[in-house]
């Protein structure tokens, strides 16, 4: 049986610390971090944690319906979405994931961002 990625790295303990990594750099983005003003950041990191977890092979699972409700209102654009990408790719290094597992996750993320950017988003 293969080893999920989430199993491979400790699970969602080790998730959480990378989704919290992920959260200090994007609140210093000069490009991302004004979506995160007036956030419940606790709140935010716990949902992202079980999100990603779910990406990676984790129990948790999220809707496509619910992931686009739940960033519509957020405007997101493709740029934030890159951003955001290379941050969390950045994190999952700093975290000691190897890069073929890196380039899973990340390619996980990446088939969310029809659901994800804005649909009027330049």
């Amino acid at each position: 049986m293969v080893q999920s990625i989430y199993d491979r790295y400790g699970g969602f303990k080790i998730i959480s610390r990378v989704v919290m990594t992920f959260y200090e750099m994007a609140l210093d983005s000069d490009q991302i971090g004004g979506h995160f003003e007036d956030i419940d950041m606790p709140r935010l990191i716990d949902h992202q944690t079980k999100f990603v977890s779910s990406l990676v092979g984790g129990p948790a699972s999220f809707t496509d319906d619910r992931i686009e409700a739940v960033h519509r209102h957020l405007k997101i654009s493709h740029a934030d979405f890159d951003e955001m990408a290379d941050l969390f790719g950045e994190a999952l290094a700093a975290h000691g994931m190897e890069d073929q597992h890196i380039k899973v996750a990340l390619r996980a993320i990446e088939s969310k961002r029809a659901i994800i950017v804005f649909r009027d988003a330049a």
